[in-house]
This record gives structure tokens, sequence and C-alpha cells, in this order.
């Protein structure tokens, strides 16, 4: 099978250093990971083919990236607590910090990212919900190496992605696609230098979980 007929999901698996070009052409690889390359990339008028050879350059020279396809069940679960969870939990009082001082002092430019903060707060109040319901119920029972028990609630995971998925894009929407206008405070840059990061730390972190670490667990609950 040809890469452009490869899942952008698969591709992420199993190419280090492929996530960091689907940034680059603003292509989803987690919640939008079964989409085949071909199929996403004519859903944004891209040419496959260019992002195809980038792909084959990659897996000819592959990065130092760690392979997390290989790892157990337990280490990417630690890697995934100590790299996203904790991450995120810093991150995001952060940015709601500033994205107010944003919107308090910039209010009457039409560039101001009204109601950000708001959604900001809502994506963190989802997100842990999200998070300690993997970490007292899901992570412990793949940790065990308990997937076949786990199908349900990798389910629900699942779906809950799906939903961080769609925030994401509201959150592009708020700021422009997290483009800065011209006269730009320095609050507003570190505001979207920070919400560029965390996007792209949510995408990756989903990623783990929705094309590796669930995937994995189906596969031995079907072995």
């Amino acid at each position: 099978m040809s890469m452009v007929e490869q899942s952008l999901g698969q591709l992420a698996r199993s190419i280090p250093g492929a996530t960091q070009v689907f940034h680059e052409f603003e292509l989803d690889f987690c919640c939008g990971g079964k989409k085949s390359l071909a199929e996403a990339a004519a859903q944004r008028s891209l040419d496959p083919a260019t992002i195809e050879a980038r792909l084959m350059a990659l897996a000819q020279n592959p990065s130092q990236e760690t392979d997390w396809s290989q790892a157990s069940p337990a280490e990417l679960v630690d890697h995934i607590l100590s790299r996203y969870h904790e991450v995120h939990r810093q991150q995001l009082p952060e940015l709601i910090r500033l994205a107010l001082k944003v919107e308090q002092v910039h209010a009457d430019s039409p560039d101001c990212p009204a109601g950000l903060a708001d959604h900001l707060r809502t994506m963190q109040q989802e997100l842990e919900s999200h998070m300690q319901k993997e970490e007292q119920v899901l992570f412990p029972m793949l940790a065990r190496g308990h997937g076949a028990m786990a199908t349900m609630p990798i389910m629900v995971m699942r779906m809950e992605h799906d939903d961080h998925g769609v925030a994401l894009e509201r959150l592009l929407a708020l700021t422009n696609n997290v483009t800065l206008p011209r006269a730009a405070c320095n609050t507003w840059r570190a505001l979207y230098l920070g919400i560029r990061q965390f996007k792209e730390d949510l995408m990756a972190h989903i990623h783990l979980e929705n094309n590796i670490l669930f995937d994995n667990a189906a596969a031995r609950a079907q072995a």
C-alpha cells in the first residue's frame, strides 16, 4: 500500500517525525487519523505527492524521536502522564490568564479574540475531567495488560477525543488560526505562542492514545 493510501494515523504511528510534517500542512492526524493521506490532502487542496515525498525522506532518514509503538502499555502510559497530562495542567491556567489580559486591554481592537478565555476555561474543565477518567480507570487497566476489559472505556475516550478536536477547531477560529495582528503586544505574542504549543501537544497526546495505546490494546485483545 502506498503512503497516500495509508491513514494519517498509520503514518504518524510508523514514521517518527511524521507528526511535525502533518502540523506544517495542517493535517489532523489525531482525531482525523482514520482518513487516508490522499483524502486529507484533497480536503485541504494540497498535493499528496509533496507530502508523501517529505514522509519518504523521513522514513529513509529516521528522526531520533522515540518509537512509542514499540513501548509496553505501562511505559507509554507513564510517558503520557508526565509529558502531556501534567503539562496540560500547567499550560491552561497560564493561557487563561494571558487571554483575560489580552481581552481586557485590547477589547476595542477588531482583532481581539473575544471569548477566548471562556473557551480555554471550558477546554480546561473538559480536559481535566477526561484525564481524571483515564488516570483513575482506563490507564491502570491498560498498564496491567487488561486491554480486553477496556473496550467500552476506550470507546468513550475516543469520543471525548473527538470533542477535544472540535474544541481545537473553535480555538483556531477564535485566534484566526493563531495568527498575530501586526501590532500585537508582548502578552498577545506570549499567548499565541503558548496556544500553538498547546495545540501541538494536545494533538500529539491524542495521537499516542488513539493510534498507539488504544489500537495496540485492541490488537492484543483480538490476538
